[in-house]
């Protein structure tokens, strides 16, 4: 299964603006749709390892548990979009399909 985020794009007299919902800080723009999407997937790694980087500064020497987390898609029948293409959440625990050939 792959997170699947929502990117949101705005055509401005520059170019286009572009960020995730549910990601603050994950904002960009680009002379192009192409050229902000691209943008976007950088400004979306970039704001994921300074998180990871401040959360890492934030506990010192602590001791802690480190382990991988996964995301659960929704449990209803919710549309979410990835950058590249439409999915639908069909039902909870079952695979995201595509809704568009």
């Amino acid at each position: 299964m792959t997170l699947q985020l929502t990117a949101v794009f705005e055509k401005v007299p520059e170019g286009h603006i572009a960020f995730v919902e549910e990601l603050p800080g994950a904002n960009t723009q680009g002379a192009t749709l192409d050229e902000a999407r691209a943008n976007l997937d950088e400004a979306e790694r970039l704001v994921l390892e300074a998180n990871r980087t401040l959360a890492q500064e934030a506990l010192g020497t602590r001791s802690v548990i480190r382990e991988r987390f996964k995301i659960t898609p929704p449990c209803s029948g919710v549309t979410s979009y990835a950058i590249s293409k439409p999915m639908a959440a069909s039902s909870c625990g079952k695979a995201l399909t595509t809704p568009f050939t």
